[in-house]
């Protein structure tokens, strides 16, 4: 294989040797085309080159002459000093040629490359984001910062298009665990000599399961709509600490049946804020706390600030959360425990909405493990956030 072919597939945007369809070649060729400098361009070129060649012969004949002159005037001129005076001609014209090569051997490096760039576009266009553009950096000149971003780029393109393919996949598992269950226990109840107890309890499942795949359903559309920079962004001035007690009350069924001890402080606080977004955020992270909290437990539920900041902290004395799982706890549908997630009828798509409706508001969430034992979220906001971004 020759240098100059190690030389192109060294830049070749990927890895395999079929990487341009003809039609792709073509298209490049009348790009190429396109590119190729205007006629006057050329002409100048061409009088360039001929006005090299009789400069080079002038030079070579006055220092020939110049020389002979001066050391050996009876001479004359001969015809070996014709020769000479050429030869000189021809090495003047060879010194230039290779002056010039050195300015535009980059250039036409740098096109090559920036043909191969087009290339490794068109495979990224054909959902190909595993593509990376190689380039010798000592050719890049101005264009080094293009080639870095188009390698950023499909970097990004390529972990997005797992993350929609993961998210893909989640969303066909958690519906279809659900389905399945409903599919079994209803083939079940059509044998027909069921006890009466065994009926009850399969169609409590069918019904558990049911406003799971609702909840489901809710909660995408939820994320859905938070994510399309579309969903109503409605700020607002209003007490915080009202917001809280109010939601803690409608929780109290919840709590009551646990036997948890709520453990409020909550001093009068006014934010500015989207107040139906935010209770969202309320709602999710208290049913968290008492859905992990045991029997006899305690959730604790604070506000403080400090200067432009709101501080909400949501706490329970549950189970600790394992350190491999805190990193991932606001990705979407991820479960600590996916079996008692299920039995609780958890999506685990609660904790991503809350990070999001944070992120509209300019703020943040943080998940971490008390001293003392158990779970805590921490909320910071703006007291007078008004973005939607």
């Amino acid at each position: 294989m020759s240098k100059e072919r190690r030389r192109r597939r060294e830049w070749c945007a990927t890895d395999n040797d079929d990487w341009q369809t003809p039609e792709e070649r073509e298209k490049l060729k009348e790009i190429s085309r396109q590119l190729r400098p205007p006629a006057k361009f050329i002409w100048m070129g061409i009088i360039g080159i001929h006005l090299s060649v009789v400069g080079t012969w002038v030079i070579s004949y006055y220092t020939v002459r110049a020389i002979f002159n001066r050391t050996h005037p009876e001479l004359g001129w001969p015809i070996w000093k014709q020769i000479l005076t050429i030869e000189l001609s021809f090495l003047l014209m060879y010194a230039i040629i290779k002056f010039a090569h050195v300015f535009v051997r980059p250039l036409r490096r740098q096109m090559d490359w920036f043909f191969h760039l087009i290339g490794a576009m068109k495979q990224l266009s054909k959902g190909n984001f595993d593509v990376k553009f190689k380039a010798n950096p000592k050719y890049m000149g101005q264009f080094g910062p293009l080639v870095t971003t188009f390698n950023e780029m499909a970097s990004e393109l390529s972990q997005m298009e797992r993350m929609r393919q993961e998210f893909i996949s989640n969303v066909s598992h958690e519906f279809q665990s659900p389905l399945t269950s409903i599919a079994g226990f209803a083939k079940a109840l059509q044998a027909g000599d069921l006890p009466d107890a065994t009926k009850h309890h399969y169609l409590d499942i069918i019904e558990t399961e049911s406003k799971r795949l609702s909840r489901l359903s809710d909660n995408l559309l939820k994320l859905t709509s938070l994510e399309s920079k579309h969903h109503p962004f409605e700020p607002k001035k209003y007490r915080l600490d009202r917001q809280l007690r109010h939601l803690i009350l409608l929780c109290e069924p919840l709590w009551q049946e646990k036997d948890i001890e709520m453990d409020v402080d909550l001093p009068e606080v006014t934010i500015v804020a989207d107040e139906d977004l935010i209770s969202q955020v309320w709602i999710n992270l208290l049913h968290n706390s008492i859905k992990f909290t045991p029997k006899g437990g305690t959730v604790g539920v604070r506000l403080t600030t400090s200067g432009p900041l709101v501080h909400a902290l949501v706490y329970n004395n549950g189970p600790d959360i394992s350190s491999e799982a805190l990193p991932h706890l606001f990705e979407r549908f991820f479960k600590e425990d996916k079996s008692r997630e299920r039995e609780r009828g958890g999506s685990g798509l609660g904790l991503s909405i809350v990070q999001k409706i944070v992120d509209m508001h300019d703020g943040e969430i943080a998940a971490s493990n008390r001293p003392q034992g158990g779970a805590q979220f921490a909320v910071s906001l703006p007291a007078s956030s008004t973005s939607s971004s």
